[in-house]
């Protein structure tokens, strides 16, 4: 797992922790170019616009309905579901799922205003992200995130089949606006959010979400 700062947007519209695979594949597609290796020059190239493309951070604007929560990911919903317990709220809780596909904006944002509590690590495997047991076997982060009102929430990264890092720039303490970026997980994977059992559910199963702009739901 990846704890490195979210910088400042840059000229390009890229998130930061995939340039370095940028440059990588630019510097390896330029040396094939180079030395003239033909097929090989043009199957990197095609990959180096993939990895640039897959690294695309739009800008988002959050609405501004009151007490509305957004969604944390770019993917589709496909659990919606009561708990009456969970590994990371001490009262009965509602799970919703969100699952990233490698096609999908990679950039995580912060669902709703509060401060982090809690940053929760767990190593684990990397099995399908859309299975739901990868939420408590696979790797995965945790914010726990308490509201102005004193409400309390979780989003959790969690790693895939093929998503090998999770990317999360922030600490504990640490004030969080709605929309704003914390994170990514490179390569395919799954968002998590424990709500309060009284939050009112805007989307159903199978409904595609935009990280910053989807309302999931709204806080009581």
């Amino acid at each position: 797992m990846d704890n490195s700062k979210w910088p400042a947007r840059a000229v390009l519209p890229v998130a930061q922790p995939g340039l370095k695979f940028i440059f990588i594949a630019i510097l390896i597609t330029g040396m094939l170019f180079y030395f003239e290796r033909g097929v090989f020059f043009w199957i990197c190239l095609a990959a180096t616009l993939f990895v640039c493309w897959f690294f695309r951070d739009p800008d988002r604007v959050p609405p501004q309905e009151e007490n509305s929560l957004i969604s944390p990911a770019d993917g589709k919903v496909i659990c919606i579901e009561k708990q009456e317990k969970c590994d990371y709220l001490s009262d009965p809780c509602i799970k919703i799922s969100i699952f990233m596909n490698v096609f999908n904006v990679h950039v995580n944002r912060v669902p709703f205003d509060g401060m982090v509590q809690k940053v929760v690590y767990h190593p684990g495997k990397f099995m399908n992200a859309s299975f739901d047991k990868a939420s408590i076997h696979n790797e995965r982060n945790a914010l726990i995130i308490k509201t102005a009102d004193d409400a309390s929430f979780a989003v959790v990264q969690i790693a895939g089949l093929i998503a090998r890092r999770i990317v999360n720039c922030v600490k504990d303490g640490e004030i969080l606006k709605k929309g704003d970026r914390y994170g990514m997980i490179q390569f395919g994977s799954r968002l998590d959010l424990y709500l309060p059992r009284d939050f009112k559910v805007a989307v159903s199963v199978g409904q595609k979400t935009k990280a910053g702009s989807t309302i999931i739901g709204y806080m009581k």
